[in-house]
C-alpha cells in the first residue's frame, strides 16, 4: 500500500495535518493503519505525532471528534419551518445521496466501532456519542410530530440509518430510495404525517 502526503502537507499546522490524514486513512483503509503510514501521509515525524498525541488511538478519536460537526451538517437540517416528517426524511435523503458518491464507505462511526470491538475505546465512545446525537435528533422530531411512541421511533430510525448505510457498503451500490422509503413506512406507522 502506498500513501501519498495529504495535499497541503507542510503548510498546515502539524496537528491538523495528522487529523486530516487520519480521517482519510482510517475511513478508507480502517483503524489498522500504522503510525508509520499515518505520519508519512501527514508529512510529519513520529516524534511530532507523539508530542501531540499519546497514541494512535488518541489520533483516531480526535479525528472522529473533529469530523463529527461536518458530518452532522451534511445530514441534519438546520432549524427551519419544515415539518418534523420532512426534517427526518431529509436525513435519509442525504444518506441516499452520500451512498451514491464514489468515496462513500458507510458511516465512519459505525465502521470504526465495528472494527475496534472494544466499547470502551475512546473512538468507540465518540462513535456512540455521535449515534446518540442522531437518535436524539430523531427523538426531538418524533416528539414534535406527536408520534405514538417517540422513543421507539427514534431508535427504529437510527437502526434504519445504520442498516441502510451498511447495506450500501456491503452491496457496493447506492440505496436508490430504499432508506427514505423505509423511514417513511416507520413514520406512517408511528402516526407522523
Amino acid at each position: 500500500m502506498t500513501s501519498t502526503p495529504t495535499p497541503g502537507a507542510g503548510t498546515a499546522p502539524t496537528r491538523e495535518r495528522l487529523l486530516d490524514a487520519a480521517a482519510k486513512l482510517f475511513y478508507r483503509e480502517g483503524v489498522g493503519v500504522g503510525v508509520e503510514t499515518l505520519c508519512r501521509t501527514a508529512g510529519v515525524s513520529k516524534k511530532s505525532m507523539y508530542q501531540l498525541f499519546a497514541s494512535k488511538d488518541e489520533v483516531l478519536a480526535a479525528s472522529l471528534e473533529r469530523a463529527a460537526p461536518r458530518y452532522r451538517e451534511l445530514l441534519v437540517p438546520a432549524e427551519d419551518d419544515r415539518s418534523p416528517r420532512a426534517r427526518v426524511l431529509h436525513v435519509f435523503e442525504r444518506l441516499e445521496y452520500l451512498s451514491g458518491t464514489p468515496d462513500y464507505l458507510g458511516c465512519p462511526w459505525v465502521a470504526t466501532a465495528v472494527e475496534l470491538k472494544d466499547p470502551g475505546h475512546p473512538a468507540a465512545v465518540l462513535a456512540r456519542r455521535f449515534k446518540d446525537a442522531l437518535t436524539d435528533f430523531f427523538l426531538e422530531e418524533a416528539r414534535r410530530s406527536g408520534a405514538r411512541d417517540p422513543e421507539l421511533l427514534a431508535r427504529q430510525l437510527t437502526v434504519v440509518f445504520d442498516g441502510s448505510s451498511a447495506r450500501s457498503v456491503v452491496q457496493a451500490q447506492p440505496l436508490d430510495g430504499l432508506a427514505t422509503a423505509t423511514a417513511g413506512v416507520l413514520l406512517d406507522a408511528a402516526g407522523v404525517a
